[in-house]
């Protein structure tokens, strides 16, 4: 039921995996818990993922799918609807759209967005079940162990640590999360995950298994540990764990929240999609997408994910983030301070996957003052403001003036940027680190306004517009035209005022619109700019006291 005529068989440690070949770009988010409203967390990976696709889709793919979602099941939800004092499905409904809300809010630009409550969903995880249980890969068995309520698994030894409690008495704790266990004994299904091995260790060979590559170390020092890769109870009994999709002909079982929540992005794919080109996860969920997932995957007979793409966590002022601390960062308020666009490029100009983020609201500031509202904004408004560019255009380019008027150190340099910048930008945007493609283009915009400063055009505008005026305008509109295009997937908003502001029509910014240059072909016209006033990004004012 997962594949046709179109898929291709591959050999994988004796297993035969399917998979075809793709003319389509998959991507995903996790599918977010319900248990509390989302924080910035969960917006940070959801930026990720979105400026991934509009990546994908400034290249000109075809047909790019983006999927995100909410996991409603589990012991979680049970005493999170309990407190709330609401029925499970209307407190589910209020969380899910919490999230749509917030994402909507963002850009974030996803095409489908999967609830593990709905029908589609249940259908196609019992599929899946059944597929494991027909393989043999699933066996009934008594199953005595720590139990983590909050992270919704169990535990070795090794997993382990002590705690003292305020009573002074020692208690076991989850040595990853710090979330108490309790000795469990109890019926339940099995998944053969320790016959996945090998299976799961040539999986992680391949480097763009897994990125960045510490995290794919720790899932190989996971795997090919024989103490921690014990097989896996996959159900839970109904009378624990009520709130879940029932066992296929064993309705006294509930199916393990994370086996209910991983069958989502087959929900959303089936088929004629998979394997997902890229999946992002942060690392607190590493464990269940780069040793559970693909070891399901396999013994389904389905390809494991193309690339896992594993971020760190947001520390605010140097801290973890806890309700305890009383710090947890609410999105809605950034965007309410920064704007949309402007938590946007703050979480992917700061955020590196490989380590923890700080989130510090005089950095924010200081970061979107410089860049946007600084470095970009102020340059637009410079070349497009009446007193240096009375024509209003983007004027043409002229070879001549070009030649007589750009060849400052100042303008060679910032030629040599721009020629160099998409490349760059295309490299580091492929890989997900945004950081560093914005942080190129950062450095174009800098030379760019060197270049503009040097040149004084409010004083050549005290002159009709000459051509030396118009070659200066028309190097830094040529300059915002690129970095325009690129900020694409990054500030989508924010880049498509900018670009409409110098005349770009959407039909021109696609990625092969970026080249050729002006001054490798020239452009043969001038072009009006749009009469609209606008500010690209309002200076955030910080009060003195």
């Amino acid at each position: 039921m997962f594949h046709n005529k179109c898929l291709l068989c591959l050999r994988l440690a004796g297993r035969s995996v399917l998979f075809r070949r793709k003319s389509t770009y998959f991507i995903t988010t996790p599918i977010f818990y319900v248990n509390a409203p989302p924080h910035i967390g969960h917006v940070y990976t959801a930026v990720i993922a979105d400026a991934a696709h509009r990546f994908q889709m400034l290249l000109g793919c075809q047909e790019t799918v983006f999927s995100t979602g909410t996991d409603e099941h589990g012991t979680k939800i049970q005493e999170a609807a309990l407190q709330s004092g609401s029925p499970l499905p209307q407190y589910c409904d209020h969380i899910s759209l919490q999230y749509r809300t917030l994402f909507q809010s963002c850009n974030i630009d996803y095409t489908d967005f999967v609830r593990t409550t709905e029908d589609r969903h249940k259908s196609e995880v019992h599929k899946f079940w059944n597929v494991l249980q027909a393989g043999g890969h699933i066996y009934l068995g008594t199953y005595s162990g720590w139990y983590c309520t909050p992270d919704e698994t169990f535990l070795s030894e090794n997993q382990l640590a002590e705690r003292q409690g305020p009573d002074g008495c020692t208690y076991k704790v989850s040595a990853e999360s710090g979330h108490p266990v309790e000795w469990t004994n109890e019926e339940n299904f099995m998944f053969k995950l320790s016959s996945f091995q090998d299976d799961l260790l040539r999986w992680l060979q391949n480097d763009e298994s897994v990125h960045p590559a510490k995290f794919r170390r720790q899932l190989i020092d996971f795997v090919s540990n024989d103490d921690l890769l014990h097989d896996v109870s996959v159900s839970r009994p109904k009378d624990r764990v009520h709130w879940g999709i029932p066992v296929p002909d064993a309705p006294h079982q509930t199916i393990y929240v994370w086996l209910d929540a991983l069958v989502s992005y087959v929900t959303v794919a089936q088929s004629k999609l998979w394997p997902p080109d890229l999946q992002v996860i942060g690392k607190d969920i590493l464990k269940f997408h780069g040793v559970y997932w693909p070891a399901f995957l396999i013994a389904a007979g389905l390809e494991p994910p193309r690339s896992l793409l594993c971020h760190s966590h947001w520390k605010v002022d140097g801290k973890k983030m806890s309700k305890s601390k009383g710090n947890i960062i609410d999105p809605l308020d950034c965007i309410v301070r920064y704007t949309a666009s402007g938590l946007r490029y703050f979480l992917l100009r700061e955020g590196v996957a490989h380590s923890d983020g700080n989130y510090s609201e005089t950095k924010a500031i200081r970061i979107l003052n410089s860049e946007l509202a600084d470095s970009l904004g102020n340059l637009l408004n410079r070349c497009s403001g009446k007193t240096v560019n009375p024509d209003q255009i983007f004027p043409k380019f002229c070879q001549h003036s070009f030649s007589i008027y750009c060849n400052s150190d100042e303008a060679l340099k910032l030629v040599e940027s721009l020629s160099a910048l998409p490349d760059l930008v295309k490299d580091h945007f492929l890989a997900c680190n945004f950081y560093k493609g914005i942080d190129c283009i950062v450095a174009t915009l800098h030379a760019a306004n060197r270049f503009f400063e040097s040149q004084k055009p409010w004083e050549l505008c005290k002159k009709h517009q000459s051509p030396h005026q118009n070659g200066v305008l028309h190097l830094t509109m040529e300059t915002l035209r690129v970095c325009g295009i690129l900020l694409q997937p990054i500030v989508p908003e924010l880049s498509d005022t900018l670009l409409r502001k110098i005349g770009i029509s959407k039909e021109k910014r696609m990625w092969k619109d970026i080249r050729p240059f002006s001054w490798e072909q020239g452009r043969l016209c001038n072009v009006p700019i749009s009469a609209e006033k606008i500010m690209l990004y309002k200076r955030i004012m910080v009060s003195k006291s």
